[in-house]
């Protein structure tokens, strides 16, 4: 599974980094860091968490 942002569309607000930290983090200028942009199953279930937490969806999973 990966994970990719449209960096135009986000926005930092860091919904997806408290769904899931272990795959996301804001940087010290709140700009969006993937910690992890290709992972296994265990975290699918986070993914879509924070795929689904973003306002602006700026975010998506490709299996």
């Amino acid at each position: 599974m990966k994970v990719t942002v449209n960096r135009a569309l986000c926005d930092g607000n860091g919904n997806c980094a408290a769904a899931a930290p272990e795959l996301f983090a804001l940087d010290d200028n709140d700009e969006l860091v993937i910690l992890q942009e290709n992972f296994g199953g265990e975290l699918r279930a986070r993914a879509e968490a924070a795929v689904c937490s973003c306002p602006k969806n700026a975010l998506s999973l490709e299996d």
